[in-house]
């Protein structure tokens, strides 16, 4: 059986410190946290749970604190976490399982990470990371704000998945990395441009995120996984800039890149017909979407709602603007599977109950029991 070294970075993590800690302290053999600077508690409840306490000036950089934290490690294999991540139940025990049945050899084990939770449960993003690394291999971290492991030789996948529970999300930050290095005169590579993007649009600087993505796009070097999010999240940025022809042409030109279509273009592409009113055309990639598969070896960024219960509902729509109750009824009770308590799934359902003059079963059990 392999042996696992615990590595984080924290700062100020006093509300989530404990809470990541306590999923994953008997699965792993050694502990090692590292704080840049911490002001609250976290020093104190860090101390709880391990003495391999370790302190570390900021230097800005995320991936100098990561690269500091592996220096620690004493085991065969690294495991790093976030404060804000847990391991859920039935991933613990499948990771005990993994260290278990772990060939020495490899290198690495990627595992899903659930980046997003809805309030219902579901994923709302997932992707695959470099998770569990061979110390002998003293991998580094690489990048700025959105760093990661440059890692190779013998890597597997796993079908255990670390969880992000956030409480707060800190607005700005890694905008404001980007930003210096653009002061700085640094070079911007292919990733930097879709990862400043990404930062642009989500602090709601549309017109900037389409250029930096657009950078992406049009650069021959570049992961093509990148530059298919680049064309989807760019039709994002258009749609809130109510440019639609632009949004519909960034969604095509993604599949230029990706071959096959992806749900979270399709749904998309369904979304844009559908506030024209061209509902027979927003079916047919709505439809489209809920047919397509993952693949579970995909590293890139998956949104399961785009495959799941969004077009689900968009369809109960649709069809309900082209008077075919039936299909809208069956569609709305496909989305209420995976949000049972969405407001918007069961106003439908009453809605179309009434229209359908179908009697729910609580209705059914109250007009018996009269």
């Amino acid at each position: 059986m392999v042996t696992i070294s615990l590595c984080m970075i924290v700062k100020n993590e006093e509300e989530v410190l404990a809470r990541c800690l306590d999923s994953i302290k008997d699965v792993v053999d050694e502990i090692n946290i590292v704080d840049t600077g911490s002001t609250d508690r976290t020093v104190e409840i860090a101390k709880e749970y391990t003495d391999r306490l370790f302190f570390f000036e900021w230097t800005g950089s995320f991936t100098d604190a990561r690269n500091e934290s592996f220096k620690y490690a004493t085991k065969d294999y690294i495991l790093y976490l976030d404060a804000d991540d847990v391991v859920l139940e039935e991933d613990r025990n499948k990771l005990k399982t993994l260290k278990v049945t772990l060939d020495p050899s490899v290198d690495s084990v990627s595992m899903y990470y659930n980046a997003g939770t809805d309030e219902f449960g579901n994923v709302t993003l997932q992707y695959r990371r470099n998770r569990l690394v061979k110390r002998s291999r003293n991998f580094q971290w690489k990048g700025e704000a959105h760093n990661y492991l440059e890692v190779g030789g013998h890597i597997i996948n796993s079908d255990v998945a670390i969880t992000h529970k956030k409480i707060s999300h800190s607005v700005g930050r890694n905008l404001s990395i980007y930003e210096q290095k653009i002061k700085n005169g640094d070079t911007f590579g292919a990733r930097d441009y879709f990862y400043y993007g990404n930062e642009l649009r989500e602090n709601g600087h549309h017109e900037k995120a389409i250029e930096s993505y657009t950078k992406n796009i049009e650069m021959k070097e570049g992961w093509i996984e990148d530059k298919v999010y680049a064309c989807i999240n760019r039709a994002d940025c258009y749609r809130f800039i109510n440019d639609t022809d632009n949004e519909l042409a960034s969604l095509f030109e993604s599949l230029k890149f990706s071959r096959t279509p992806r749900p979270e273009t399709c749904s998309r592409i369904g979304f844009n017909f559908q506030r024209k009113r061209e509902f027979t055309s927003a079916i047919f990639w709505y439809k489209l979407a809920t047919t397509l598969e993952t693949d579970p070896n995909k590293w890139s960024f998956t949104y399961p709602a785009y495959s799941t219960w969004y077009p689900h509902l968009q369809l109960c729509v649709c069809y309900y603007n082209l008077q075919d109750f039936e299909n809208s009824y069956a569609h709305n009770e496909k989305a209420r599977e995976y949000r049972p308590e969405d407001s918007r799934v069961l106003f439908n359902k009453d809605l179309l109950e009434k229209k359908m003059g179908i009697i729910s079963n609580d209705e059914q059990k109250n007009s018996t029991d009269s």
